[in-house]
């Protein structure tokens, strides 16, 4: 499958430009706040629940390769393929390295200071109402898009919908506001499956709700294919509390 393809079967587009988040225009600099954005939201460590992270994080990876690349955006721009040659679209190429040299001090940390700081801004206010027309609507897909956003803040999410709404900033779709009750109720049920799972995750390590992402990262530690074990290992060592005397674990 083609990097196109596969961009239109993770992210519900094959516009590259839309995988990031950017218009056609963007500046070099655009492109790469676009791609890290995106790749805090499927970055593995962050999209722990999410069972293709790692699959988007390594698309992610090439798209940004492709839109990086003078050349290669070039030929994108005016024919609308991508080529599948170049030693920047190499499947064995390790993209958890290419990010953090990219990004070489980005941390956990980091991740959740920017996650409270991009909360509730207007940079999230633009980026929604992007998903909103992009989706047309559909809150399954905004919720699934949406950077930083559990199923907790759907009602924020939607609040500031609506008013985009309102001020006639977006058009008002029918997939928004008529959602129906069955489709409502879908993502509550599936959101309390997936926190009573990280609960009986902690339950099984002996850990404590202060210790809940050592529960997440030693889950993920276990699959080893997802090729992420080393930047897990990276942060368990800086940024997760030592378990309680008698506790297993230790940190992200």
């Amino acid at each position: 499958m083609g990097l196109l393809e596969q961009c239109e079967e993770l992210f519900k587009t094959s516009n590259l430009y839309e995988v990031l988040g950017v218009c056609k225009e963007a500046s070099d600099s655009e492109i790469r706040r676009g791609y890290y954005k995106v790749s805090l939201q499927v970055h593995p460590d962050r999209a722990l629940g999410d069972e293709l992270a790692t699959t988007k994080f390594q698309v992610l990876g090439k798209a940004y390769a492709v839109l990086a690349d003078k050349d290669q955006r070039a030929v994108y721009d005016e024919q609308g393929i991508v080529d599948k040659e170049p030693d920047t679209l190499d499947q064995d190429r390790n993209w958890e390295e290419h990010w953090r040299r990219l990004f070489p001090k980005v941390t956990l940390q980091d991740i959740l200071d920017f996650e409270k700081q991009y909360k509730g801004s207007d940079e999230e206010v633009e980026d929604l109402k992007r998903l909103y027309l992009q989706h047309e609507g559909d809150m399954d897909l905004i919720m699934e898009s949406a950077l930083c956003c559990t199923y907790e803040d759907e009602p924020r999410v939607k609040d500031i919908l609506q008013k985009a709404i309102d001020a006639e900033d977006v058009p008002a779709y029918k997939a928004f506001t008529h959602e129906s009750a069955k489709k409502k109720n879908n993502r509550k049920i599936k959101a309390e499956k997936e926190r009573k799972e990280a609960e009986e995750m902690q339950k099984e390590m002996g850990l404590n709700s202060e210790d809940s992402l050592v529960a997440m990262i030693k889950q993920r530690q276990k699959s080893k294919e997802n090729g992420y074990n080393s930047l897990i290992s990276d942060l368990e060592a800086k940024y997760c509390k030592k378990p309680a005397a008698g506790k297993k674990g230790k940190k992200n």
